[in-house]
């Protein structure tokens, strides 16, 4: 910090006549004192609680606002001013019984397919929930002992397939493995009915142009349009997806 016109490096406490980036004595860098004066204030505070409440540890949070807000703030400057603020990781944790209640909403959803790790982001993140990961895996082994086994076996799950309906689902890919021999082929199936709506064998499935000429052609020969495309993130099915 600064005296006047005096510098000193808070890690050594060298004197230095002004502030420089780098201390010369230690040669740790001293760039985060220049936003000090920057720091401060109420809405740095409240942006640093957010991400603090979110999970992020305090170098995530440093990192985040020099990046993204560019506040420089030292690490133990974040840790003092979360503290008289009265946040702590150590500290003042939710009682159990709320931990439970907000496990017990997530596994009726998504949330049984929730890991420890995943659970413990979504009670802090979601439901603001000061909790320990070790808590979080010892409840879970209790709540839902059939989830944990089955991810312990770390083997695929099949989920099932739900479709609205005729055309509100078309599933559209290529197939690549006769490629060397020329032959290039593209298909779309319908998700409800199964029904095949275009299979098409040509020298190329890599252009947008042509997997585009294809959806196109579906269309005007059924009449219909589908609510949702589902394909891969290839480039092929930019213009069809445009």
């Amino acid at each position: 910090m600064e005296r006047g016109q005096v510098a000193f490096c808070p890690f050594c406490g060298t004197q230095m006549n002004r502030l420089r980036p780098f201390c010369f004595s230690c040669g740790r860098s001293l760039q985060f004192l220049s936003g000090t004066e920057q720091a401060e204030g109420p809405d740095m505070l409240q942006q640093c609680i957010q991400y603090f409440n979110a999970g992020h540890s305090y170098a995530v949070i440093v990192d985040m606002m020099s990046c993204l807000h560019d506040v420089h703030i030292s690490l133990r400057s974040l840790k003092s001013k979360l503290n008289d603020a009265g946040f702590f990781r150590r500290k003042d944790f939710s009682s159990t019984n709320v931990i439970i209640r907000a496990i017990r909403l997530e596994l009726r959803g998504p949330g049984q397919l929730f890991g420890y790790r995943t659970m413990w982001q979504v009670l802090k993140q979601k439901y603001n929930l000061r909790v320990k990961r070790d808590q979080v895996m010892n409840l879970l082994r209790e709540l839902n002992p059939q989830g944990c086994e089955r991810r312990a076996r770390r083997r695929f799950i099949r989920r099932t397939y739900h479709s609205m309906g005729p055309n509100y689902m078309w599933h559209v890919d290529g197939y690549n493995k006769l490629k060397p021999f020329g032959l290039a082929l593209s298909g779309c199936i319908d998700g409800f009915s199964r029904k095949v709506l275009w299979l098409v064998c040509g020298p190329t499935n890599n252009d947008p142009t042509v997997i585009a000429h294809y959806f196109l052609s579906c269309v005007r020969n059924l009449g219909v349009t589908p609510v949702r495309l589902r394909t891969d993130c290839g480039m092929e099915n930019g213009t069809m997806a445009s």
